[in-house]
Order: C-alpha cells, then sequence, then structure tokens
C-alpha cells in the first residue's frame, strides 16, 4: 500500500565522536526516507568532518547500507573505526592490572 502523501516518519541519528560523547539529532523525514537522508539532513557528518561512503552505519546495532529504507522510530548509527583490536585492548588492560600495586588495607 502507497505512502500517504505528506506522511512522515521521526528517527534519530547518533554519533560518539570519543568516549562521553554523543551527537544526537532527531529528525522528521518524509516516507520513503534512507539511512544516507537520515545523514543528510541530520547534518552529524558535516559536523564531524565525515564522508558518508567512508563510515560504517547501521540500523539499531545491525549494519546497514546507505540505501536503506528506514521505518517509524528508527536509530541510525555512525560507527567510529576502532583504534586498537579488542583482543589487544584485553591484554593491555590485563597487564596494566598486574602492573598496579595491591592496595595496602
Amino acid at each position: 500500500m502507497p505512502a500517504d502523501p505528506g506522511a512522515t516518519i521521526d528517527v534519530e541519528v547518533v554519533y560518539c565522536p570519543a568516549p562521553g560523547q554523543v551527537d544526537q539529532v532527531r529528525l522528521q523525514l518524509p516516507v520513503p526516507s534512507t539511512v544516507a537522508d537520515a545523514l543528510r539532513e541530520s547534518g552529524v557528518l558535516a559536523r564531524h568532518g565525515l564522508e558518508a561512503a567512508a563510515v560504517k552505519v547501521g540500523v539499531w546495532c545491525k549494519a546497514r547500507p546507505l540505501e536503506h529504507p528506514l521505518r517509524q522510530r528508527d536509530r541510525v548509527e555512525v560507527y567510529r573505526p576502532l583504534l586498537v583490536d579488542p583482543k589487544e585492548a584485553r591484554r593491555q588492560r590485563y597487564r596494566k592490572q598486574r602492573q598496579a600495586p595491591e592496595p595496602k588495607g
């Protein structure tokens, strides 16, 4: 069934440029809209100097292409690249814990 002319959906676009920082934008977009439309309208990529073709994105924690159609209340997430492999980060934390002096008590 075709969408009503003038119908809109509510979506949000979220990007965390650094730990503890969140850039979150709520939008109303026309039906049909895609992930690319939401990214463009939110301005999140432009604010952080990112290019749509170079970032990984998802909807509700599942990777999706830029052409993916959005539905009511979808959450578009822009993922930043990993700086350290998760396994290596665990090793580094373990080494740090072993080197820390034991608390006196």
